[in-house]
């Protein structure tokens, strides 16, 4: 699907979504008929196809509970979600596809199940990669069934005879902290990679700076590479997602950082909106009300978001936990960075400013640093400058 759909449209994907939020208890009032055929033998009426107020308002709260921008819209990623959502355990075959991932409450369910028992240690994230298909065989192996990695109505079974389990923690969150704490302070040697939102020709944004005209291609690439120098600097590995002639999906960009085994990933981008009121920084990570956040991811969000709203005039418009891919299909903490609105003139004096992305480029390296030193992180928000990071970096080496 292409087509973003608004108040006002008809079409099949509507009537669709009206459908599955049915199902879901989350449209009262709902009299229609909810089939359980495939939705491409539906048949819908033309009232079930139109996009009405009404059903916005629904669409907007199940996006909210997905961690997805509650536009009240549907578009690719809501429908995916929605679909994802009509799914239970044990309702349909689950194994894993490389070329067409599986995506559904119900893997997000084994998951869980797998993470109980001890067999599954990653995001719970609805999505049936390698990580969960390996939980998966090694649970099969445990359980005397065909270690084919696929969950059929044998494994199924073997599951539901289990009874309860004794639930509670996140061994994702235990594992991300025991990591950061087992790397150590120092930056040196830690691998990061940084992602522009914008390359190979695609401009975004054109907007009147403080030195004249400027796309918003050429203050993420900016932002990035002052970014990128001070982590060399400090001895860090850091490396652009892409280069500037390329622009890969977010997948393609997460299965990078994914085979670089990067200890973080850092996503930079700008935004817009109809009202030039709307302004400020915002720093997403990966979660949502169902299924497991990244608390390092979260934590280090909170950080960069502090310092950024620390050593700039942006409006600190806080961090927030989505579902987005490129946060969801990385396996280390990743955080996007919204630094600030184009369409406002205040935030637009601000990043077209070389000195103040210099500032920003500070506060993300600064942040990451933080992360690293855990309890021994003493300085407070804005006031930790990079020239005595170095010079930490050095005394400890």
């Amino acid at each position: 699907m292409t087509d973003v759909l608004r108040v006002g449209d008809r079409s099949p994907r509507v009537a669709e979504a009206r459908m599955t939020l049915a199902r879901l208890g989350l449209l009262s009032g709902y009299a229609g008929d909810i089939p359980d055929t495939s939705a491409s033998s539906r048949q819908y009426s033309d009232e079930d196809t139109y996009f009405d107020a009404d059903l916005a308002q629904q669409i907007k709260a199940f996006q909210q509970t997905r961690g997805i921008m509650p536009t009240g819209r549907i578009d690719e990623m809501t429908l995916r979600e929605l679909r994802g959502a009509s799914y239970t355990l044990g309702e349909r075959v689950l194994r894993f596809n490389d070329t067409e991932p599986v995506l559904g409450d119900d893997v997000a369910q084994l998951q869980k199940q797998l993470q109980e028992l001890g067999f599954y240690s990653d995001r719970i994230d609805g999505h049936f990669g390698p990580d969960t298909a390996h939980a998966l065989r090694t649970y099969q192996l445990n359980s005397g069934i065909d270690a084919d990695g696929e969950f059929g109505p044998e494994t199924a079974r073997a599951l539901s005879l289990l009874g309860r389990r004794i639930t509670g923690g996140s061994a994702q969150a235990i594992r991300e902290r025991e990591h950061v704490r087992q790397a150590g302070p120092r930056l040196a040697g830690k691998r990061v990679v940084i992602d522009p939102a914008l390359g190979n020709g695609r401009q975004g944004q054109t907007v009147d700076g403080h030195y004249g005209r400027i796309t918003e291609e050429e203050i993420l690439w900016d932002l990035a590479e002052r970014i990128r120098d001070r982590m060399t600097a400090a001895g860090m590995e850091a490396t652009l997602s892409r280069t500037r002639q390329d622009d890969p999906p977010a997948k393609a960009r997460a299965d990078m950082a994914n085979a670089m085994d990067a200890d973080l990933m850092i996503s930079l981008a700008c935004d817009s909106y109809p009202n030039e009121k709307a302004a400020g920084v915002a720093t997403f990570y990966f979660g949502s009300e169902i299924g497991a956040n990244s608390l390092t991811g979260e934590t280090l969000s909170g950080y960069i978001q502090r310092e950024i709203v620390a050593r700039t005039q942006l409006t600190n418009c806080g961090n927030h936990g989505r579902t987005w891919e490129v946060l969801r299909l990385t396996r280390m903490p990743t955080v996007e960075v919204v630094a600030g609105y184009l369409t406002n003139p205040g935030d637009v004096a601000i990043i077209t400013d070389p000195a103040k992305r210099d500032a920003i480029a500070e506060a993300v390296v600064v942040a990451v640093k933080r992360l690293y030193l855990l309890d021994n992180d003493t300085q407070r928000t804005g006031t930790y400058r990079f020239a005595e990071l170095l010079r930490d970096e050095k005394r400890s080496s």
